[in-house]
């Protein structure tokens, strides 16, 4: 493939109309046909673009080759959001009296929908320690048809091993589907290591600028056609304007991610000396348990950690109320510097126990860098430390 700022780039090359250096919004519900012959030919055509855009529109199909093209993807589908990406696929590849395999650590959303929503349709799910690699090897049945992983996971940044995991699910015939939203293509390509498909909420870094909500998925056409197939019945639809914003922030995907990397790296390193600092979690630093395995199957190291204060709920509310670049609010991947709660922000979604088990403490914060000029974000991080307890 080309390099990953070219893909982004051009990756839709021959799918922008006429000379449009910037493509068009195509902002249109439906298309019409000049004959039956024609109409009959695009009503049936799959993930055609000319028919009616929950089926399909020409700024999805860009989107979607883009992506496509950063994860080495045969192809892909858009959807309104990631847990609306997740959802579908999970819909469309399972059934009642099959069984998946969810790690312990990863989004909230996740594990709601693996341990609650997918219950009440017969699909058993089993939760697994993801830094344990035979832990998946246990968890499968014979009934096993997928394996969601998320790596590095959501808050605790923790990894699986995916040539690990990939192949053990594989020789049980289970299909094993990537959360690739934290690492980005750019540090992270998941289908070359063989899982079968990738999601991504195009609202953190692929979109960039927490102006869009999105969700990708990639991988073989047969099983996006699947996925597909099922998308157009629960009608997760992405508006054309929103395809077209996530196209935009696309296009930087490259430049942020480095300045996103360098940002974290050093960000973790200061806040690992801070002695109000019980612990810094990022995958870049020597001290993260699994650094090695991120080192062999990273090329860089995200833009989000985790940080326990030593004072725990105490010391991150003082954390949070005393940074001023740094902005308080859910999500991450933002041009701007994002932190959050978790504990607080999942107490709806996920009960007590669940996030006492996944380890989400009340000391933790979560840290999404922005692209702020890094001297500017270890201050306002220095200096809001200054009134943490010790």
């Amino acid at each position: 493939m080309t390099g990953f700022g070219t893909a982004a780039v051009h990756g839709d090359d021959g799918l922008v109309p006429g000379g449009s250096v910037a493509p068009p919004i195509v902002q249109s519900a439906t298309f019409s046909a000049e004959s039956d012959e024609r109409f009959t030919e695009i009503a049936t055509e799959a993930r055609g673009t000319a028919f009616y855009t929950r089926y399909g529109n020409p700024n999805h199909a860009q989107v979607a080759a883009v992506v496509a093209e950063l994860e080495g993807a045969e192809t892909g589908l858009v959807t309104a959001s990631g847990m609306g990406a997740i959802s579908t696929v999970a819909l469309a590849l399972l059934t009642a009296g099959d069984h998946v395999v969810v790690q312990r650590s990863t989004y909230g959303g996740t594990t709601s929908l693996a341990t609650g929503l997918l219950a009440r349709f017969g699909v058993a799910c089993t939760q697994v320690d993801q830094t344990d690699a035979d832990a998946f090897g246990r968890a499968l049945r014979p009934e096993t048809r997928l394996v969601l992983v998320e790596t590095p996971s959501n808050p605790l940044l923790e990894l699986t091993d995916l040539a690990a995991v990939v192949a053990t699910a594989h020789a049980a015939g289970a299909l094993v589907v990537v959360d690739n939203t934290f690492a980005t293509p750019v540090n992270q390509r998941p289908l070359d290591a063989g899982a079968d498909l990738v999601w991504h909420s195009g609202t953190k870094f692929l979109g960039g600028h927490s102006d869009v909500s999105a969700g990708v998925v990639v991988g073989g056409a047969d099983l996006i056609e699947r996925v597909w197939r099922t998308a157009i019945v629960t009608g997760a639809t992405l508006g054309p304007v929103d395809a077209w914003l996530l196209l935009r922030g696309l296009r930087t995907l490259a430049l942020r991610v480095q300045r996103h990397n360098a940002n974290a790296l050093t960000l973790a390193g200061a806040l690992e000396a801070h002695p109000a600092v019980a612990r810094v979690r990022y995958p870049g630093l020597p001290s993260h348990p699994q650094h090695a395995l991120a080192r062999r199957q990273m090329t860089g190291f995200g833009g989000v950690l985790g940080v326990e204060l030593a004072a725990g709920r105490a010391g991150a509310a003082a954390l949070l109320a005393g940074l001023r670049l740094a902005k308080r609010a859910a999500s991450l991947g933002s041009v701007s510097t994002l932190v959050v709660h978790p504990r607080s922000m999942w107490a709806g979604i996920v009960d007590a126990d669940q996030l006492a088990a996944a380890g989400i403490g009340e000391g933790l914060v979560r840290v999404s860098t922005g692209i702020e000029d890094t001297d500017d974000l270890v201050a306002d991080f220095r200096t809001a430390l200054e009134g943490a307890p010790g």
